[in-house]
Order: C-alpha cells, then structure tokens, then sequence
C-alpha cells in the first residue's frame, strides 16, 4: 500500500476547507477528511480523491480521472483528482456534496472481549 510523504500530508491537510465540521484523521497509513461522519476526500499515497455525486464523477473520467485506491479495488463513489484540476476547488465541492447527506450514525463501542480463563499447568498444551 502506498505512504503518502510528510510533503504530502501537508499538501492534503492544505486542500481541505477550514471548517470546524471537517476533522482530518489516519486512515490505513493515508489520511481522510470527514465531514458529518462522510468521508469526502483521502490521501492514497500521493494522489488525493473525493467523493462526488455520479455525474460529476463521470464527467472527471471523461478527463482522465481514475479510481481512487488500491488499482485492483478502488473505492466505489471516489475519483482521483485529474492532473489538470483545481484539486482545492474539486475538494470543496466534496465537502459541500457530503455535507447534503444525512449524518451517519456513530458506530456502537466495541464489547471488550472476555478476559482468557487462566490455563491449568497441569494439562500439557497441545
């Protein structure tokens, strides 16, 4: 899986909008920019993708965008931004698209695992 570098990182965080909803968080070694629960934008590697409704997605293929993702499981619903966009511009709209959907639910707390009987030494291990 591609690392994004600390120059990178920082190009991203640059291109998110300054907005007390969005919160940039570590996603699998790259980064994402949430907003009401809604990924919009991530890092993978170098390249920077949004979500956007289809037919803007269609209409930056037709431009030469590509999934967004690892190249033999792109995430569904996410573009890499083209080369020759305004990449600041494409994020904002994200923003702005996600922005429209409904909050996602917080996910339900993890139930802590049941702690381990203690292992009688006199039965061998197998």
């Amino acid at each position: 899986m591609p690392r994004p570098t600390e120059e990178d990182k920082a190009r991203f965080r640059d291109l998110v909008p300054d907005d007390p909803r969005v919160e940039v968080r570590p996603m699998f070694g790259n980064l994402g920019a949430f907003l009401g629960g809604h990924m919009f934008a991530g890092l993978f590697g170098s390249d920077v993708g949004v979500k956007l409704p289809e037919a803007d997605l269609t209409a930056l293929r037709e431009r030469g965008a590509r999934g967004f993702g690892p190249e033999e499981r792109p995430m569904g619903g996410y573009v890499t931004v083209p080369d020759d966009a305004d990449a600041r511009d494409l994020v904002a709209q994200a923003a702005e698209y996600v922005a429209t959907l409904p909050p996602k639910a917080p996910k339900a707390p993890k139930a802590p695992k049941a702690p381990k009987a203690p292992r009688n030494p006199e039965v061998p291990k197998k």
